[in-house]
């Protein structure tokens, strides 16, 4: 059988990719040598801007599967029927670390999902834990700038992390998971996933609810210590990776049962703190987990590149049933996801085969840009109205309207009567065992004994201190015994 011969980007058949063309037997290369110029400038071209958060990451398909009647609560189509499955993408992420990181590193995980619905792609793009360090997304890219590497040093400076911390007290739940048993998954397959922001549930007689999402895993939870990760990071960096893909191409299938809390709007209001905001968990005794499904993964990604480097997660993805909330963060959120993807892989980057809907078709006036396609043909129009039998607006809000009242300003979060910074990461310290919390201790103090700055190290100690009064006494007898050494 004859071989496939190979050709330029524009179709001509190759002659010679071993020797480029010359002027004579060693003489110097020929500007006409069009083979030679394309691969050069294409190599030149392979990479993209790398994600500012987020970058390092893998993913894999599979599907949702409805095991339990949602209905009640949501229209969404896709959690119409139980035992309907729909396509979905998952892509695993640390967060501070660049593209070239180690997997196994003290550092949220980012946990995004791609639902490939009948009604459009809905993603949900959350962590591996169920809180985060700030409320407000105008402290993000400070909160970011502190812990990715420092501009004089080039590498991340725990003066850096742990001032901004200490400046932040809203972190301290956030830092007790992170510096706790959790902070260091095994494998992306061992660990939670969560929507982390509140969202809304609308059902079909338009009562709103809101949500907050839970994906168990079924492999059960497993973690690393600092040890044992600091030596898999130097044995293998790719360890996460290298285990997602080779368990799924054996056929062990990673599966997550998910589960949700759902809030009937009206009690918002009223709850003793503020329910939108992102520092904080719903207590399971006031909303217990109801589950609703099984995600499971079966296929790895052909390429790398174009499929888990270029996917594109944007929490402002929403299909008719599920809308936002007004949790600050995930308002920002709804802007700085897809933003940061028109940048990175440009407008078009929703007709990617990742990211364009696999179980629907995108109907729309958006033309133009680079790499555009414009499939549309010589008929098709770029405006709307229009008397050519274009698509139309349906009329149907995705969710229920959120009410809005006062005057504009850069307000604070208005105050519920159990609002504060430390009751709940105090919470989390006290359902610790007594392994776990001397583990949690010698991992904050790891950290914090290296700040050069004593006012910025005693600010955290005061943080842990009004968590929980042993908390504060156990990590400061540790941050001194460690300085004196």
């Amino acid at each position: 059988m004859s071989k496939r011969v190979l050709t330029t980007e524009s179709g001509a058949p190759v002659a010679d990719n071993q020797n480029s063309a010359s002027a004579g037997v060693g003489g110097p290369l020929l500007l006409q040598d069009q083979h030679l110029l394309e691969k050069l400038a294409r190599f030149n071209r392979e990479r993209i801007p790398e994600r500012v958060v987020h970058a390092r990451g893998s993913g894999a398909y599979g599907y949702f599967e409805v095991t339990d009647d949602v209905t009640g609560f949501t229209h969404a189509d896709f959690l119409s029927t139980v035992g309907r499955r729909t396509e979905v993408f998952l892509r695993f992420s640390t967060v501070a670390d660049s593209l070239g990181g180690a997997d196994a590193v003290r550092d949220p995980r980012g946990f995004a999902v791609k639902f490939y619905t009948e009604e459009g792609n809905y993603d949900l793009v959350g962590n591996n834990t169920p809180v985060f360090f700030i409320k407000d997304p105008v402290k993000f890219p400070d909160f970011i700038h502190s812990q990715k590497r420092d501009p004089f040093t080039g590498r991340q400076e725990p003066d850096n992390v742990w001032d901004f911390w200490a400046h932040s007290p809203e972190a301290t739940h956030q830092v007790t998971w992170l510096m706790g048993d959790r902070g260091i998954p095994a494998s992306y397959r061992h660990m939670n996933g969560y929507g982390s922001h509140t969202y809304q549930w609308t059902n079909a007689e338009g009562a709103a609810f809101f949500v907050k999402y839970h994906f168990k895993t079924n492999q059960g939870v497993r973690s690393l210590s600092g040890e044992q990760a600091a030596e898999l990071a130097g044995k293998d960096p790719n360890s996460h990776q290298t285990d997602l893909l080779q368990a799924i191409e054996r056929g062990v299938n990673p599966s997550w049962t998910l589960y949700v809390q759902i809030m009937p709007a009206a009690e918002a209001a009223d709850y003793r703190f503020n329910p939108f905001d992102l520092t904080k968990v719903w207590p399971h005794r006031d909303y217990p987990l109801q589950r609703v499904g099984r995600l499971v993964l079966d296929r790895n990604p052909d390429n790398v590149f174009a499929e888990v480097e270029q996917a594109a997660f944007s929490p402002n993805n929403f299909v008719p049933g599920i809308g936002p909330s007004p949790d600050k963060m995930l308002q920002g959120r709804l802007f700085a996801y897809a933003d940061a993807h028109r940048y990175r892989l440009g407008v078009n980057h929703t007709l990617l085969a990742v990211n364009a809907p696999k179980a629907t078709t995108a109907q729309n006036y958006g033309r133009d840009g680079l790499m555009a396609a414009n499939p549309q043909g010589r008929h098709a129009k770029n405006y709307e109205p229009n008397s050519y039998d274009g698509p139309v607006e349906t009329g149907r809000p995705l969710a229920a309207p959120l009410g809005v009242a006062g005057h504009t300003g850069t307000h604070e979060a208005p105050p519920h009567t159990k609002d504060d910074d430390f009751h709940q990461a105090g919470e989390l310290y006290r359902l610790m065992s007594e392994e776990e919390k001397r583990r949690l201790v010698a991992n904050i103090a790891g950290g914090l004994s290296q700040v050069s700055r004593d006012d910025v190290i005693e600010k955290n100690l005061a943080h842990f201190h009004a968590a929980d009064p042993e908390y504060g006494k156990r990590v400061e007898e540790a941050v001194h015994a460690l300085r004196e050494d």
